[in-house]
């Protein structure tokens, strides 16, 4: 499976769940409500830039902080097909897949990428190609189970389709 999605790039660490979605939303689980409000914190234009099928990418430690779905609700609301960073929050990156956001870790994806930049993502080799740029990054594979369970929209989904 091959998607193309444009990048949203930010060049930090430690990208917090707070940050993603601030708190004073979290009365909410409405995921268009959520995506008026995320990333506002630390990006005030996101909103009014991402459409759907976009893709955020980031450095080290995504969605690090509480272990809200909160913040999975209000990318996936926003458009957001997927995120790519160097490394997430082992909550954050289980809580993706369980909610049907791709999560992809890739090392040196904000050196190569801007914002801006058109990129495919092939699930099935390992890579990411800059196709503004022509420069290929490549993955680990995300294994078959976590892709099913994305590909059905979230972990509840999946084992309603095995139980039926």
């Amino acid at each position: 499976m091959i998607q193309k999605a444009k990048a949203h790039v930010y060049k930090r660490d430690h990208i917090n769940t707070d940050e993603i979605i601030p708190a004073q939303y979290l009365n909410t689980d409405n995921e268009k409500e959520l995506a008026e409000h995320a990333m506002e914190d630390i990006d005030p234009d996101f909103t009014t830039r991402v459409r759907p099928g976009d893709i955020i990418i980031a450095k080290k430690d995504f969605g690090c902080g509480s272990s809200r779905e909160h913040a999975i609700w209000s990318l996936r609301g926003a458009g957001i097909k997927a995120v790519i960073a160097e490394t997430f929050a082992r909550i954050y990156y289980r809580n993706s897949i369980n909610n049907g956001l791709l999560a992809i870790e890739c090392k040196g994806a904000t050196d190569h990428i801007k914002t801006g930049d058109e990129i495919e993502i092939n699930l099935e080799t390992g890579k990411i190609t800059n196709t503004t740029t022509g420069k290929t990054l490549e993955f680990t594979p995300i294994p078959k189970f976590a892709l099913d369970i994305i590909a059905s929209k979230g972990l509840l989904n999946y084992i309603k389709q095995k139980t039926q």
